[in-house]
């Protein structure tokens, strides 16, 4: 068991490995920020009114739910499906599940997030056009949400409405890595079937606490 904060290292060149961190301050500032100019974009480029931007943005967070489960689930833990590229799950999450207690690296960093955000973007202008704008800045808040949930659950013990999430997350890193693989919402774990037993939440949840309010 980590008793202690430790980090691991992606990159041998400084500046590289610099491009690898992040914390909450810049997380919030700068996902505001693109979530806020998306939404300009979206009034500037659309004739789309107030609930049919809503409509969007409120599309857009639930479609982050699904991406976040497929993303874990296939990309993050790729080495699962494909050995040969253990290197790559290692740069994308499995420095994260060797070192869960490192706060540096509990966000997307702004650099890599850049590049991710503009490809998504030009993923969905092409059967959405112009909206676009206002679904990518659902999907943007989704993740930021999901950022919030995701630090907490490994800096510090949560209450309600967070306990069942940490409880939740807690299994995927300590338990079964092969579940539980949504971390702002289990209701992709329910419908393609990688919830984990029930029976075991309240002791592996204790573990987890132990683990992280030594911190």
């Amino acid at each position: 068991m980590e008793t202690q904060v430790t980090q691991g290292r992606i990159f041998k060149n400084s500046f590289l490995e610099s491009l690898t961190k992040s914390n909450p301050r810049i997380t919030i500032v700068f996902y505001t920020i693109m979530i806020s100019y998306l939404l300009y974009l979206n009034f500037q480029f659309t004739n789309n009114h107030i609930d049919q931007t809503a409509l969007l943005y409120i599309c857009g967070i639930i479609s982050w739910t699904l991406m976040e489960y497929i993303l874990h689930r296939y990309l993050f833990h790729i080495d699962e499906y494909i050995p040969r590229l253990k290197r790559l799950h290692y740069m994308l999450h499995g420095i994260h599940h060797d070192h869960p207690r490192d706060r540096q690296r509990l966000f997307m960093p702004p650099v890599p997030a850049t590049i991710i955000a503009a490809i998504l973007l030009l993923f969905w202008f092409i059967f959405l056009g112009y909206n676009a704008f206002g679904f990518m800045s659902g999907i943007t808040t989704g993740y930021l949400l999901y950022s919030y949930i995701h630090y907490s659950v490994h800096t510090k013990p949560v209450y309600q409405p967070l306990r069942s999430l940490w409880k939740h997350h807690a299994l995927h890193h300590y338990k079964y890595h092969d579940k539980a693989y949504g971390v702002s919402s289990p209701l992709w774990d329910i419908v393609f079937g990688t919830m984990p037993p029930k029976k075991v939440f309240q002791k592996q949840a204790l573990i987890f606490r132990n683990k992280i309010s030594l911190n």
